[in-house]
């Protein structure tokens, strides 16, 4: 039986929440009796749209939660081989979309006294996957954002955290190649994919009032492949 975490009252904003590792975590928020509110691509939303983001949280009569989820893996292509194009697509959407919302929740939650922020980065962004740089680079940075964020508003009652997951079996694996997979699977000494309830998991223990003493720290869920 998976532990229960006490989300009565709280009400959350997962982003990506439509699929993968964001639909994991709206399920058990949703099962701990959280009010989950779900901002996707699916739903017509874009966090590369900063405005989007902001009448999201807007229209919130409050925001106890923040879950950003949302994500693309990018072209598995060589350096030299990735368009301007694309690397703005992924950067704009693993990087801005959570800057824009992590800005859009801090101020809701810091009138409040409370709040909990938790951001989806990756292990790729700790050691740099080949084929990858864009979505690397991209995950490094939200590693970066989130320990930037945690400091800058430590002591107004809101925490923010990140994940480092290994590869996770979720639809945005349909946009790796088989080799790639194979890679990133190698990798790993439990020698399997990670499932996303039990990134959920994680994730809701960090979005839990029972985590009270960590912020701007980067939480590995790697089948033993983080090393730092």
């Amino acid at each position: 039986m998976a532990n229960r975490y006490g989300f009565e009252d709280r009400v959350a904003l997962v982003t990506g929440g439509a699929s993968g590792i964001g639909a994991a975590t709206v399920e058990r928020l949703k099962a701990g009796g959280a009010e989950v509110h779900i901002f996707d691509l699916a739903n017509g939303d874009d966090v590369r749209d900063p405005a989007q983001i902001d009448a999201a949280v807007a229209r919130l009569d409050r925001l106890d939660i923040l879950v950003c989820a949302a994500g693309v893996a990018g072209d598995t292509v060589h350096t030299e081989e990735i368009t301007n194009e694309e690397w703005s697509r992924v950067l704009s959407i693993n990087l801005d979309g959570v800057l824009y919302a992590n800005r859009a929740a801090v101020p809701k939650m810091k009138a409040a006294g409370y709040g909990r922020i938790v951001n989806i980065a990756s292990v790729a962004g700790k050691e740099g996957n080949p084929m990858a740089a864009a979505y690397s680079a991209s995950k490094a940075a939200v590693i970066g954002l989130t320990k930037s964020i945690g400091k800058d508003i430590a002591g107004s009652g809101v925490l923010v955290n990140c994940i480092a997951p290994a590869v996770i079996d979720t639809p945005l694996l349909g946009q790796s190649s088989e080799e790639h997979l194979a890679y990133m699977t190698s990798r790993i000494p439990l020698a399997r994919l990670g499932e996303a309830p039990e990134v959920a998991s994680l994730i809701c223990w960090l979005a839990s009032e029972e985590m009270s003493f960590s912020t701007g720290a980067c939480f590995d869920i790697s089948g033993g492949r983080a090393t730092y």
